[in-house]
C-alpha cells in the first residue's frame, strides 16, 4: 500500500501534463485529419452547411483528378531533383565548413560562426527583391538550377550549425588516434569522424528535404514563363480559378504532396531525434 500510494500521486501530478500533451498533439494532427477526409468526402459533402467529422461517403475521385492533372508528374519530377540536389549540395559544402569550424584554429572563425548564426535568422523573403534582380540581369530566370542555389542557400546554415556542434561532440583523440597510426587527417575524418555523424547528416537532411519541397515563393515569383520549370507547391494553386476552388482536389493534392516528406521523417525519426539533440550539446 505504502509503494502504490506515491506512484498514484505521481500519476496525479503527472496528469495535467499527459492532458496537454495530448491536446497539443490533437490541435497539430487535426488540420492533418481534415485535409484527408476532404479529400475523401464527395464534393456535395465538402459544399455542405453541415461538416461531418467523419464523412457518410468515400471517393477517390479527386486523386484521380489531382493525379490526371496536366503537369502532375513533371511538377513531381522538378520538386524531387530540386530538393535532392539542394541538399545534397548543402550537405557537401556544410560537413567542410563544420568541421574547420568545430575542429581547426583560425582567424576569423568566431566571426564566420556569427555570420552563419545571422544568416539562419534572416527572413528569406526579405531578398526576394534583390534576388529576383541578380537573376534577372544574369538572364538566370525561369530556371530551375535557380531555385536549387536558392534553396541551397537557405537550408546551409542551419545545416551548418548542427553539423558543427556535433563534430564537436564527437572526441578529437578518437581521430588523433587514427592519425598516430598512419592516418592522414581527411582519413581520419572518413573513416572515424564520418560515420559517427549518421544521425547529424539524417536530421539536418530532413530539415532540408522539407524546407525546399514545402517553398513556394521563390518558386512562384521565379518561374514565371516557363511552366514546365515550376514545381509542386505552385502546381497546387492550379485547381484555383475564377469559377472557385476546387477544394476536393486541392486537399487530394496536398495530400500526395505531403507523402514524401511523412514517409522520410517516419524513416529517419530516431536518427533526427539523436541528431538534434547531439547537434546542440557543444559548440
Amino acid at each position: 500500500m505504502s509503494t502504490s500510494r506515491p506512484s498514484a500521486r505521481r500519476a496525479l501530478r503527472r496528469l495535467p501534463l499527459h492532458a496537454t500533451a495530448a491536446l497539443t498533439v490533437v490541435i497539430c494532427l487535426f488540420p492533418v485529419y481534415w485535409m484527408v477526409t476532404t479529400a475523401l468526402k464527395p464534393s456535395t459533402d465538402i459544399q455542405s452547411y453541415d461538416p461531418r467529422l467523419i464523412p457518410r461517403a468515400w471517393t477517390l475521385d479527386h486523386f484521380r483528378r489531382a493525379v490526371g492533372a496536366d503537369g502532375f508528374a513533371l511538377f513531381w519530377r522538378n520538386s524531387i531533383l530540386v530538393t535532392l540536389s539542394a541538399v545534397l549540395l548543402a550537405l557537401v559544402v556544410a560537413l567542410g565548413a563544420a568541421y574547420a569550424v568545430a575542429r581547426l584554429r583560425w582567424r576569423g572563425r568566431r566571426q564566420f560562426v556569427l555570420a552563419v548564426f545571422i544568416a539562419q535568422m534572416a527572413p528569406w523573403e526579405s531578398l526576394i527583391i534583390p534576388i529576383y534582380i541578380i537573376s534577372r540581369d544574369t538572364g538566370m530566370l525561369d530556371r530551375l538550377p535557380t531555385l536549387t542555389l536558392i534553396y541551397f542557400m537557405i537550408t546551409l546554415p542551419f545545416t551548418v550549425i548542427v553539423l558543427r556542434g556535433f563534430i564537436a561532440g564527437i572526441p578529437p583523440e578518437l581521430e588523433e588516434a587514427a592519425q598516430v597510426d598512419g592516418c592522414t587527417r581527411a582519413g581520419a575524418f572518413r573513416k572515424v569522424a564520418f560515420p559517427l555523424l549518421a544521425p547529424g547528416l539524417m536530421a539536418t537532411s530532413l530539415f532540408g528535404f522539407i524546407t525546399a519541397w514545402n517553398e513556394f515563393t521563390y518558386a512562384n515569383f521565379l518561374i514565371i514563363k516557363q511552366q514546365d520549370s515550376r514545381t509542386l507547391p505552385v502546381w497546387l494553386s492550379s485547381f484555383q480559378s475564377t469559377f472557385g476552388t476546387d477544394w476536393g482536389a486541392t486537399m487530394a493534392a496536398s495530400t500526395l504532396f505531403a507523402l514524401p516528406a511523412l514517409a522520410i521523417f517516419l524513416a529517419l525519426q530516431r536518427h533526427v531525434t539523436a541528431g538534434l539533440a547531439s547537434g546542440g550539446v557543444k559548440g
